[in-house]
């Protein structure tokens, strides 16, 4: 028998109920003897990546006060989880006292080392339980593992030497059946901690995959499976049972929440299906994601990408040679490390649709040293996947649309939000 590989977001463990409802997934696992060894990756609990995100943009405006009763109120929050699952703080599990900031260093890289801790904390948490309800359990520190170069915030990851390092650790004599480690985050060769972008604890869940040669790799979720839309925005949903490796990959890159865009190819490259379940419902199907999944999807898919900022450059001399300034743009765009979700070109412009992170101002006023640029924030981008005019209709009824492209089989707009 394989390895399996399990994934539980921070909403399977948002609180001490959640903890509980983990080691009895775990323990059907375990008692159904369908595996040989059980990896187990813990998101931050709930929300406390955001939280510590807040953290980080305190201490970087200079609030250290507030940046302080935040971080104490993440450290109690976790305190008292602890002390509902009969765990004591400081003897079960290690807590930070102090915040890991460095006000020498970049922001991207102090984000790295104070982000991370909710990761390490979590997965304390959940080893040390599952260790108290009699299951044979160790904790691994993946920072020392997962080996990352220092691309602060999105590290890129040594596959040789991760797999070398993880491999031995798991083949190694007496192993205990059940390894708990956390998701989303790395580490450097020279020890500091790294990580692989939001949501990328399901990336970590698709490397250890590869790695072990896994059987399959389960992403506990809160929702039945892949939906071919949020739940909290369109009403009537449709499970998607079964997708090909491609159609899996073409929605997360759309920006479907339900899988990390780089979770993918790590598997398919094995062939590890990967199965999205609901950790309400253990026993339910779900979905899967394999080469031989059942496609394409014949059912019209929403994807929403919030957070979104419209640029629209024109050249200044109103000669505008495409393809000498695309390279350009791109270059700059690449540099900041912008995430684009859509372009589209005309005689005298060209418009990307990114995310809106702290890098978008800086690369605006690049930009603005060879272009005109207009921009328009608090947009979101809404992809159809299998669209018919009715569906077209009913998408742009009521909304303002900024920009809109549409194919033979899918629709993108890209709208103001309410």
């Amino acid at each position: 028998m394989k390895a399996k590989v399990y994934k539980f977001g921070g909403a399977s463990v948002k609180d001490a109920d959640g903890v509980r409802n983990v080691e009895r997934i775990i323990r059907m696992a375990v008692n159904d003897q369908m595996s040989n060894g059980l990896m187990v990756v813990v998101s931050a609990m709930g929300k406390t990546t955001n939280a510590l995100e807040r953290v980080v943009e305190l201490l970087d405006a200079g609030k250290e006060e507030a940046a302080l009763n935040q971080w104490v109120d993440i450290i109690d929050f976790h305190v008292a989880v602890m002390k509902e699952l009969g765990l004591q703080p400081g003897s079960d599990i290690r807590l930070q006292g102090e915040i890991p900031y460095d006000p020498t260093l970049p922001f991207d890289e102090n984000y790295d080392q104070i982000v991370s801790m909710g990761e390490l904390l979590s997965t304390q948490i959940v080893a040390v339980y599952l260790l108290k309800q009699g299951l044979s359990v160790e904790w691994w520190n993946m920072p020392k593992l997962l080996r990352t170069d220092d691309t602060w915030r999105e590290a890129k990851v040594d596959d040789e030497a991760s797999r070398a390092v993880i491999r031995a650790g798991w083949d190694r004599p007496r192993r205990p059946q059940i390894v708990v480690a956390q998701g989303f985050i790395g580490g450097t060769a020279d020890g500091k901690r790294t990580t692989l972008g939001r949501e990328g604890s399901d990336y970590t869940a698709a490397l250890l995959g590869n790695y072990l040669d896994a059987e399959s790799v389960t992403i506990w979720k809160d929702v039945p499976g892949i939906l071919n839309a949020d739940p909290r925005i369109e009403p009537d949903t449709v499970l998607i049972p079964s997708l090909r490796y491609q159609d899996a990959v073409e929605l997360a890159y759309s920006g479907a929440q339900i899988i990390h865009p780089k979770t993918i190819r790590p598997l398919e490259n094995k062939h590890i299906p990967l199965c999205v379940k609901p950790f309400s419902d253990p026993r339910a199907e779900g979905s899967r994601i394999a080469a031989d999944g059942v496609g394409p999807v014949d059912v019209p898919v929403y994807i929403w990408r919030k957070n979104q900022i419209l640029i629209t450059m024109r050249a200044k001399d109103f000669a505008f040679a495409l393809e000498e300034s695309l390279s350009e743009i791109f270059e700059i765009i690449h540099r900041h490390r912008l995430k684009v979700s859509l372009i589209q070109s005309s005689a005298v412009t060209i418009s990307v649709c990114v995310d809106d992170t702290r890098k978008v101002s800086e690369a605006i006023e690049e930009l603005r040293q060879h272009f005109n640029v207009t921009y328009n924030d608090h947009l979101s981008l809404l992809t159809i996947r299998g669209t018919t005019p009715a569906i077209l209709e009913h998408a742009k009824a009521g909304r303002t649309i900024m920009l809109s492209q549409t194919t033979r089989r899918t629709a993108r707009f890209v709208v103001k939000e309410n």
